[in-house]
Parts: C-alpha cells; structure tokens; sequence
C-alpha cells in the first residue's frame, strides 16, 4: 500500500479524508489523537501538504467506517478507444443503442480490475509486441504473416492453441471477460492507455465461436490496437480494413497453415478418402467449428471448393456426429471475471483492504453468496493467498527475465 501512497493525489485523498471525518461527527484534533500525531499535521495531510502513512490511514479508515480501498481508488480520467467489435458490420442506431451498455460494463469490469491491481500493489505485467504493421501487404498475406510471428512469438509453434484465454491473459496481458452479450455481438475490444487491451466474449455462444472470437478480437489489438481503420468506395462505406485483417488473423492464428497441412495429410495417407468424422476430429482438435475447418481446407486447396455447401445439403448433422464419436468439445475458462481478478480481491478481502459489500461487488455476486464465500474461505485463506502469491512471483521471474534479455 505504501507504493500507492507515494504516487497518489493527496490533495484529493485529503478532502476525502476531510469529508470522511465530518461525516463521522469527529474534529481534526480527535483525528490526530487517532494517528498520534499534532492537529497541524492533521491539517496539512487533510490540505494535502503532507503524504499520510501507511498506519496511518488504515487508522483512520477504521475510525471513521470507511474501507481503506475507498480511499485508494483510482482517480485517473481514462480515455478508451473506439470499441471494435465482432458483431453487424454496418450498424444501425438502434445496435449503437442496445451495445452501449455492454461497452460500459466492459469497461467498467476493466477500471475494477486496476484498481485491485493498486490496492494489492500488483500491477499487470504487460508482454505486448509492437503494433504490427500492414505494409503493402495484402489483407490475407498481412494477417498470415502476424499469425505466424505472434504464434512464434508465444512459443506454441503451428500446434493447437489449448486454451487461448490463459495464454492471452498470462502470455500477452490482455484483460478478458465472459458475459452475455446481444445475440448479434461476439465481442467488444476496448483499449486504455494506462490499462491496456480489454476484451469481452459473448458466453452464450458456443466454445468453438468463443475462441475464434477471441482470436479476432486480438487481432484488434496486434494491427490497429487504438482505432479501427475505415475504408470506402464511391463515398460509401464498406466493411472496416481492420475487421477484414482480424477475421483473417483468426483463422491463420487459430488453424496454421503447415500444422492444418501437416495433420491432414496424415490423415490422408492413412485412408483412402476423408470423411466427415475426420473433420470433427480435426475441428475438435484445433477447437474450432467442423465449418471453419472445412472451409480453411478448403481454402488450402486439401479439399475441393465447395464441401461444406455439399454437406449441408445432404443433411449432415454436426452435434450428431460429434456425440457419435464421443467428442465433448473443449471448455475454455469461461468464468465471467479472470482468475488473477479473483484472487485479488480475495487477497484484499483477506487484508481488511475491502469489506463484504465491496467484495461482492468487484465479484459481481450477491451478499448472500459472498459470505458463503468468505465462510469457505476460512479455511481456504492461505490457499487463496499463495495462489496471489504465486502470480507476483512468476510476474517478477517474468520481469526479471525480460531485463536480462534487453
């Protein structure tokens, strides 16, 4: 908590306390008794001409009912992007209208996020790449090219991705949330300086579509990372540069190139023809739709143009076939808030940094279950604790590492 005190505005902090104390019926020289410290000195930490302690304020949070992370909350103005979505490409005002809440609660969800990372005196430990540059490349060409740099980049190769939602929150930085969006609406991709690229799934659609999603989103924030980049035609518009690079980003990241390649043809040399349980498979393997399979190899030219078209008409049933071969596709970690949130308002939980009611609403749970939480919690407290413990130290290994290598 001392490193958030020594860069927070004590001006505003003070007036806070000011009011905080008024409101309690006590005078600046009860204050000071509380602290152990003169009336004058009590006067300038509430003018802000003195940067109050530690001890100090968890003292007087607690004389004057107030929770000390009130008074550390984050006061910095944030300015988000444009929001990027995957979703109706040429919105009408009424999408504009139903979508509004969700980018608020996005970035709602984002700003709680910081500010447990300044209570716990934990921040995010960031690994993005520069923001990548289309060139004169063309928008395919551009969108392999940054695929297979970021897959080389994370150090998973041209295998599958087995779950994309750790590896983008633990590998790159990128704060992600699961919560029911319009039906229209995959997901929102916001950015802020301070707090960085944030992104929300929709969760009530499919694993499969989850992760290409995603996959898209973060292609956002690799190529136009600030704003979307808008082309048009005759004075008309037409679909954003920068959604066109992240749909194609999505299937190179998510299905590459020479690891498709590789795997069906294997699959090929061991039977005379492929067939549609062979694409479930493959699908199930990559953690993408039969259709995006097959249309990827299609695209390779592995099948011929057109099969999935013929599939469908022949009535092909997916989750038939699915079940048949006993493929129970992957779940993703789809929990609303990321594990590191959890943990770390458990942590400032257990650190009398936040009360039940602050707890429950960073969680987004009601009190009920919040102090259900907090009873099983008990004897769980040293799990949870290590388990904080556990993220600053791979962070710190982390930074370590990145020092040694520039």
């Amino acid at each position: 908590m001392n490193d958030i005190l020594e860069t927070i505005d004590m001006n505003m902090l003070g007036k806070e306390l000011q009011q905080a104390r008024v409101k309690k019926g006590l005078t600046q020289e009860q204050a000071a008794r509380i602290i152990d410290v003169a009336r004058t000195t009590m006067l300038s930490i509430e003018k802000g001409d003195r940067r109050i302690k530690a001890h100090e304020l968890i003292a007087l949070a607690s004389a004057y009912d107030v929770q000390i992370s009130d008074f550390l909350r984050d006061r910095s103005n944030l300015n988000w992007s444009k929001p990027q979505f995957r979703g109706p490409t040429l919105r009408t005002e009424q999408d504009d209208q139903i979508i509004a809440p969700y980018i608020e609660q996005l970035a709602q969800l984002a700003r709680n996020y910081f500010e447990l990372e300044r209570i716990n005196a934990a921040p995010f430990l960031r690994k993005y790449p520069q923001e990548y540059s289309i060139g004169g490349l063309s928008t395919r060409e551009a969108a392999e090219n940054i695929a297979i740099e970021e897959r080389i980049r994370l150090g998973i190769g041209d295998g599958q991705i087995p779950v994309l939602r750790d590896i983008l929150e633990q590998d790159v930085g990128i704060r992600i949330f699961y919560y029911p969006l319009p039906p229209k609406f995959s997901a929102i991709y916001l950015f802020e300086e301070q707090v960085g690229g944030c992104i929300a799934i929709n969760s009530n659609h499919p694993e499969e579509r989850r992760r290409w999603s995603l996959a898209h989103d973060y292609g956002h924030f690799l190529i136009h990372r600030t704003k979307p980049i808008v082309t048009s035609e005759d004075g008309y518009q037409r679909k954003p540069e920068s959604e066109r690079v992240a749909d194609e980003f999505a299937g190179y990241f998510l299905l590459p190139t020479s690891g498709v390649t590789r795997r069906f043809n294997d699959i090929r040399r061991a039977k005379k023809a492929v067939t549609p349980a062979d694409l479930c498979t493959l699908a199930d393997y990559y953690g993408v739709s039969v259709e995006a399979m097959t249309r990827r190899l299609e695209d390779l030219k592995l099948l011929s143009s057109g099969i999935w078209e013929k599939l469908q008409a022949r009535g092909f049933k997916v989750r038939e076939m699915q079940k048949q071969l006993g493929i129970n596709f992957r779940e993703d970690q789809i929990q609303k808030l990321p594990k590191r949130y959890q943990y770390l308002a458990l942590d400032a939980f257990e650190q009398n940094l936040m009360s039940e009611g602050m707890l429950a609403q960073f969680l987004d749970i009601d009190l009920l279950d919040t102090r259900a939480l907090v009873e099983s919690m008990k004897g769980e407290s040293m799990d949870a604790n290590a388990s904080v413990a556990l993220f600053h130290a791979s962070e710190e290994v982390s930074m370590q590492e990145d020092e040694h290598d520039r």
